[in-house]
């Protein structure tokens, strides 16, 4: 991926044309009759100011509607600089970056993040859609238009925590109904496990995700872990997370584990949504007041989690 953008970057610096107010000008006329009055102003007043402090021959304006300029009125220069990225960036390429792909903007040390990924319908920017095709394109600069403004505060998925309800100390904590659901269903491991370390290390204050993986699946992981409970850490949520909860989630959220350091991605395919992709085959399997446990066919690893540097 890197090495990609890399390419893209020399190819678009080796290119013969430059910017020149008269890139800006037609821009500014096409987006002044397009529903984009306010940005067509914003580059008539401003791209002097953006062709000087814009390195790169080539450029991509993002365009708020004039609707979010009557809603949250006109930024001010340092803001207005986070929507030119110093790239002439072509639908396709942007449609093709997987999520949380950054883009250099002219906004210092702030980054565009798609949140999309290729094999959606649109694509997102810091959760913005971006409206179709190019509204300008001349090959050295190029007019997107977006719904809304972009977040300037806007960043990827931290690990989640959860938030104890008030009450949670009235209820009693048991685990012994889960235990013999889960011994009944064929998981008579992560049944064994729940009784044991819960037990052991939890109490009545903690609410929780368990996604518990068949004994048939198991077996042939236990034999490789010397600390057997770092295997079920790794598939308990300090939280309750309802199917519901699940579908809910972006693509990408994260979330934090019993076993330090390690993450659950959420991901999804259509309607089916994954952790640290593992489909979950059998939602809210069990649920409780304190406890939800979801049904998984495989033993949950380390995600492969990042952004690409570029």
């Amino acid at each position: 991926m890197v090495t990609k953008v890399l390419i893209f970057f020399l190819v678009l610096l080796a290119t013969s044309h430059s910017l020149s107010s008269d890139n800006f000008l037609r821009a500014a006329d096409i987006l002044s009759y397009s529903g984009y009055l306010s940005m067509s102003l914003t580059l008539r007043l401003l791209y002097q100011n953006i062709t000087m402090s814009a390195e790169s021959q080539s450029l991509t304006v993002f365009a708020p509607s004039d609707y979010a300029f009557s809603v949250f009125g006109q930024p001010n220069l340092s803001t207005i600089r986070l929507y030119f990225s110093p790239l002439s960036i072509s639908l396709q390429f942007l449609h093709s970056l997987p999520r949380n792909s950054k883009l250099p903007t002219l906004s210092d040390n702030q980054y565009l993040i798609i949140t999309s990924s290729p094999q959606d319908e649109f694509t997102t920017i810091n959760r913005v859609r971006i409206e179709g095709s190019p509204l300008y394109d001349d090959g050295v600069l190029v007019v997107f238009g977006t719904e809304e403004f972009f977040d300037p505060s806007f960043s990827v998925a931290r690990p989640l925590a959860c938030v104890l309800p008030s009450g949670i100390n009235d209820i009693s904590f048991s685990v012994e109904d889960a235990s013999g659901f889960l011994k009944s269903r064929g998981y008579a491991i992560t049944a064994s496990f729940l009784d044991l370390q819960v037990k052991g290390h939890l109490n009545r204050n903690n609410l929780l995700t368990v996604f518990a993986v068949g004994d048939n699946v198991v077996k042939d992981f236990v034999g490789n872990f010397i600390d057997y409970s770092s295997l079920f850490f790794r598939h308990v949520l300090p939280c309750k997370m309802a199917w519901r909860d699940l579908v809910s989630f972006d693509e990408g959220t994260i979330l934090g584990t019993f076993f330090e350091g390690f993450r659950i991605n959420v991901t999804k395919f259509g309607d089916i949504v994954m952790v640290n992709g593992v489909p979950v085959v059998f939602p809210d399997m069990y649920s409780s007041e304190l406890m939800v446990i979801h049904g998984l066919n495989q033993v949950l690893v380390s995600p492969e989690i990042g952004m690409p540097e570029f």
